[in-house]
């Protein structure tokens, strides 16, 4: 309140100008209040529009103001291109895995898998030749074959028109059927699958391992109904035919059967012909 108080007090003063050179008259100029505020709120104001001026011409204000934002627009091509590669790496990801279950199941396959593991009684069952053919089979296991040394009996998975027979000489190392989309699929054997999942080569595929060293292999399915480590019944669906994959020219299932580690014909061990 003082300083204000004295500020209403002061009306006029005088600023003395004296030059350094002793030989130079000094100098004094009388100033009001009103005047030196007059002259500041000018002289601010003057500064302030050419300072405006300057930074809006001049390049910068680009430089030194810039605070751009981003449109909507752009703001959602940056979330759908973060996405993007978010799926990206995650798909990438899941071939990695993939790849490796699939290296793993290729070396797990030994008859050894299978001796211990205990069937399903609530399974879908496909007619593997009627009753002639199961009591056929059941006399053959009874009478003819060891538990440590069974034989194994094959059929078909799938009925349908075979486009391309086995022929490993133009490296064609199983039986190509022609099927719609959809079609079931049932197992060869009984077994217990080792792979089941996406590849991007040969699509839905899934690889059930046998008894005495086989191996039977199931390519392009659109569906799979079992999941790895689950055993399986012969004659019991386990997927549906498809058209997934890069390999392949149009619905169809690719089916093979291994032995031992070498590919065989399936027609040669199939008893539903």
């Amino acid at each position: 309140m003082k300083i204000i108080e004295s500020l209403k007090k002061i009306k006029n003063f005088f600023v003395l100008i004296i030059p350094a050179h002793s030989t130079s008259e000094a100098k004094s100029r009388k100033f009001s209040l009103s005047k030196v505020i007059g002259l500041f709120i000018s002289y601010t104001f003057i500064v302030s529009v050419l300072g405006y001026i300057f930074f809006s011409i001049t390049p910068f204000g680009e430089v030194i103001l810039s605070n751009k934002k981003f449109s909507e627009e752009e703001v959602k091509k940056v979330e759908e291109l973060n996405s993007r590669m978010i799926f990206l790496s995650k798909e990438l990801e899941s071939l990695k895995s993939t790849n490796e279950r699939l290296k793993y199941a290729i070396m797990l396959g030994d008859s050894a898998l299978i001796e211990s593991l205990q069937t399903k009684t609530d399974s879908v069952k496909k007619n593997s030749g009627g009753n002639i053919f199961a009591v056929f089979k059941d006399f053959i296991k009874k009478f003819l074959t060891t538990q440590s040394n069974e034989i194994v009996f094959f059929i078909k998975p799938v009925d349908g028109f075979v486009s391309r027979e086995f022929n490993s000489d133009k490296g064609h190392i199983g039986i190509d059927y022609v099927v719609k989309k959809g079609t079931p699929v049932y197992s060869t054997a009984d077994g217990f699958v080792v792979f089941a999942d996406f590849t991007t080569q040969d699509g839905y595929m899934m690889i059930i391992n046998h008894n005495d060293g086989y191996i039977s292999v199931y390519k392009h399915c659109s569906v799979l109904l079992k999941d790895s480590r689950e055993s399986v019944k012969q004659g019991e669906l386990i997927a549906l035919s498809g058209n997934s994959g890069e390999t392949t020219t149009g619905p169809h299932l690719h089916f093979e059967i291994w032995k031992d580690g070498k590919p065989v014909n399936p027609k040669n061990l199939f008893l539903n012909q």
